[in-house]
């Protein structure tokens, strides 16, 4: 106890900034330090926990943080908030916000249950509870919901460009696929005018060979026409040379009376039956003559036919020549059209379809993260049902409800307040009378308003040491005992107290000094001396 401003509730500063670091009012941590140098803030708490002992120690200006555990200094090499966490979660096992509803219970920080709104009950439900981590959830999943929906939203976006990309890339590979296929036409076409040039040409030979043909049987007489002609020129050269030889003997004769080799004389009768017969031959070798001429004349006229005929082959010869020329020219084209086919028809077939084929792969991962991205939207949308206040926490909550209604009941009975009060699964209200008549909360007097606020307050503490499976032997009332309590209540209150867990080490910090003196084993007073908090008596 002490006066206003003595330094009651800097007890409950000094002992939640020992454990965790923070001031247990609404202030911040420089205010917690002394007006006066403003430095050597300094807590140390000694507790135990079985067997073990403990001691914290904890400072600002200058700044310390110090675990011992049996005389022995824990290891620091971690960071603070490892430190803090290391703690809370392997020492305490309770963290800070359990810990003021379990161990210190003060009216500065403590709004009467049935004074909150609907929504604001449910939350002090729910943080009793321990379950507002679904809350916390359910604001994460409400992130992951935004960023489904955003991925859905970009992974639609690039389906649709990736599906574009292919529309595109195949209407390119059309486009170039017509273009080839016209090349290929175009090719077949200059294939098939080859064609018919060397069919043509083919047909032109025949025809001049047909002409050979039928020149060639006009000269099949040459060899024999050609054979006489040299016979004929045979007889002629020996019909000639007889002719000149007998022209010599008649000229002989003509010339000579005697013998030019024996000198004797020619007889004369002999002489001229020898020039008349020799003249006579003469005639007959010149009729001869005139008759070979004649003859040779039709042989050579024949012969001059022939070569006629021949001068006309050996021209269809070269024109055959010519036209086998324009079909091996053609036949050339026709090699060189028909690999430029191959090769148009070839490049038809594989126009590059890689980058359909990547785009194809890239659609078909985009559609498994986006059907991924549905089964995951399908999933939020289950969870999102389950983290709604209808879902976990209300099946959570409906299990302790009873409980609660129990344990309300209990102490507003031990505060000798005779009623019904039930709270529904909203936390809403019932209230009836041993008559049944039924009551809301306002209609109540301030005292008994004192005592609903208790037993409820009473029983959050119960639920909580059960909920969080806590077990501490630490309760400190913080001005409770100075509302609107009438002595009957505070009687009450103090009976209450008594029959808690043996054990329990119950601290209360009150303004109403002598009037709660004997009703507690020791009484500890503050006091201000020089500006400084003191204990003055114990």
């Amino acid at each position: 106890m002490g006066s206003n401003g003595a330094g009651k509730s800097t007890m409950l500063d000094a002992i939640v900034f020992g454990l965790y670091g923070k001031p247990f009012r609404k202030i911040n941590k420089s205010q917690m330090l002394n007006s006066i140098n403003k430095k050597e803030m300094r807590v140390e708490i000694e507790f135990n926990i079985g067997k073990n002992e403990y001691v914290v120690k904890r400072g600002v200006k200058p700044n310390i943080f110090e675990i011992w555990k049996n005389g022995e200094l824990v290891d620091q090499d971690s960071k603070a908030t490892e430190y803090q966490e290391y703690l809370e979660q392997n020492i305490l096992k309770l963290n800070l916000k359990s810990f003021c509803q379990i161990v210190i219970l003060g009216s500065a920080t403590y709004v009467p249950f049935m004074q909150l709104t609907a929504q604001n009950r449910r939350e002090v439900i729910e943080d009793l509870l321990d379950i507002q981590i679904f809350s916390t959830m359910n604001t994460l999943l409400k992130e992951r919901v935004s960023e489904n929906k955003s991925g859905l939203q970009e992974i639609k976006y690039e389906i649709d460009i990736v599906k574009n990309k292919i529309d595109a890339a195949k209407e390119n590979n059309e486009s170039i696929k017509k273009i080839k296929k016209s090349q290929v036409s175009d090719i077949k076409e200059k294939v098939k005018k080859q064609l018919e040039v060397i069919d043509s040409e083919n047909s032109t030979i025949e025809k001049l060979q047909e002409d050979m043909l039928s020149l060639s049987e006009q000269i099949t007489d040459k060899s024999k026409t050609k054979e006489k002609h040299e016979k004929l020129k045979k007889l002629k050269y020996e019909l000639e040379n007889k002719k000149t030889s007998l022209y010599e003997e008649v000229s002989f004769y003509d010339n000579h009376d005697n013998c030019p080799t024996c000198k004797q004389g020619i007889d004369h009768d002999f002489k001229e039956d020898t020039v008349s017969s020799k003249k006579s031959e003469i005639e007959e070798v010149k009729m001869g003559i005139e008759k070979l001429f004649e003859t040779m004349k039709g042989v050579e006229e024949r012969l001059e036919k022939i070569s006629n005929v021949e001068d006309q082959m050996n021209s269809l010869n070269v024109t055959i020549g010519e036209h086998r020329a324009n079909i091996r020219m053609a036949k050339n084209s026709l090699n060189s059209l028909k690999n430029d086919l191959n090769n148009a028809q070839k490049e038809v077939e594989e126009v590059d379809e890689s980058k359909i084929l990547e785009y194809s792969k890239t659609l078909n991962e985009s559609m498994e993260e986006q059907k991924s991205l549905y089964n995951e939207k399908e999933t939020l949308s289950i969870v999102s049902t389950m983290l709604k206040d209808g879902g976990i926490k209300t099946s959570i909550i409906r299990q302790y409800v009873p409980v609660m209604n129990k344990l309300i009941n209990k102490y507003l009975a031990e505060f000798e307040l005779f009623v019904d009060f039930q709270l529904d699964e909203n936390f809403n209200e019932v209230i009836k009378s041993r008559f049944r008549d039924e009551f809301s909360y306002m209609s109540f007097s301030e005292g008994e308003k004192m005592r609903i606020n208790l037993a409820i307050l009473l029983t959050w503490r119960a639920v909580s040491k059960l909920r969080n499976s806590v077990s501490t032997n630490l309760l400190i009332f913080d001005e409770i005992f100075d509302g609107s309590l009438d002595n009957m209540g505070v009687e009450s209150l103090i009976q209450v107290l008594n029959n808690l867990t043996v054990g329990d080490n119950i601290f209360v910090i009150s303004h109403k000094g002598d009037a709660l003196v004997d009703k507690f084993e020791n009484t500890l007073r503050f006091e201000k001396v020089k500006n400084f908090s003191t204990i003055a008596s114990m």
